[in-house]
């Protein structure tokens, strides 16, 4: 019997694999890249530059996490922009499990833009 509880935990190892951090590197490019590509229907600036991306991880097993916000509570479109970025990030090949959170703590503020986001939209 113990050679079967060894080979039932080598098997479970080998599912659990870690990814390299070049594969890490990689999904975290393609996230980015997905996130600075992704346009709020009603600003012409991209979501990352708009600061709506409060948090954003890929872990060891390249499974992602993304905490925003929007710039209001009542955005008429808000179900379809997190879908949206669901499913750009669920396409990215080799990605795990991905995660798409929405808070308004903190609220969204101007603050939170990019020099370059606040520029484009006559801010400064």
């Amino acid at each position: 019997m113990p050679n079967n509880i060894n080979k039932k935990e080598r098997i479970m190892a080998e599912n659990q694999k870690k990814h390299t951090e070049e594969e890490r590197q990689e999904i975290i490019r393609q996230v980015m890249y997905i996130l600075q590509n992704t346009y709020d229907p009603e600003i012409p600036v991209d979501i990352y530059s708009l600061g709506l991306i409060y948090e954003m991880d890929v872990d060891e097993n390249l499974n992602v996490k993304i905490l925003m916000t929007l710039t209001a509570p009542n955005c008429p479109v808000a179900d379809d922009l997190l879908m949206g970025i669901y499913e750009q990030l669920a396409g990215i090949k080799n990605v795990g499990t991905v995660d798409v959170n929405l808070t308004f703590d903190p609220p969204w503020t101007q603050d939170m833009m990019t020099e370059e986001a606040k520029l484009e939209l006559g801010l400064l």
